[in-house]
């Protein structure tokens, strides 16, 4: 087995979409695509995009694990092959971030906003190294260039004043393609 088929890519999504919506077939296919590229899949477990994006990977032949909190009295959703169960949804947030070696922000509410903006933070606080971070699709785009207007040609230690901690992908395959070629990078 590589080393990248060790690897784990964290997804952060909505749990509204379901079968038939649009935003729930990208994110099955991104699963598909991340588990065609060696990946283990990481979400937060329930419906929705978690839902799809570990149907995807399964799909493939992949390994998924769901980050579930017993604050939501939910149990995770049937492609999960390991449900890592927690108490608080502060802990559930940051073991999704703690165990992804890479992340994608799909279509979502603010739920999605908060781990998007904590993954961001804590990349560009080099709180933890650096990692891949893809946004899928345009939907986060107005907020990623309207924090970028804050940070661009400020006097800043800080890595996104050179905009390069988010990557806007198009679709699922360009996510999973940029994620391989940064991590291979990486060791």
């Amino acid at each position: 087995m590589s080393s990248e088929r060790r690897r784990v890519i964290t997804v952060f999504g909505s749990s509204r979409p379901a079968e038939g919506d649009a935003a729930y077939a990208e994110a099955r296919a991104l699963g598909h695509a991340l588990a065609r590229a060696g990946y283990a899949v990481c979400s937060g477990g329930y419906g929705g995009v978690m839902e799809a994006v570990s149907r995807g990977a399964k799909d493939a032949g992949g390994r998924t694990l769901g980050v579930t909190a017993s604050f939501f009295r939910a149990r995770a959703n049937r492609w999960v092959d390991e449900e890592v169960r927690v108490d608080t949804w502060e802990a559930r947030l940051f073991e999704l971030v703690r165990r992804g070696e890479g992340y994608v922000a799909c279509r979502g509410g603010t739920g999605t906003l908060v781990e998007l903006a904590v993954v961001w933070e804590m990349l560009n606080k080099r709180v933890m190294p650096r990692k891949p971070f893809a946004i899928l699709g345009d939907f986060w785009q107005p907020v990623v260039d309207r924090v970028r207007e804050v940070e661009h040609g400020g006097e800043s230690r800080w890595s996104e004043a050179d905009g390069g901690l988010i990557r806007a992908c198009a679709g699922p395959e360009d996510a999973a393609k940029f994620l391989l070629e940064t991590l291979r990078h990486t060791g």
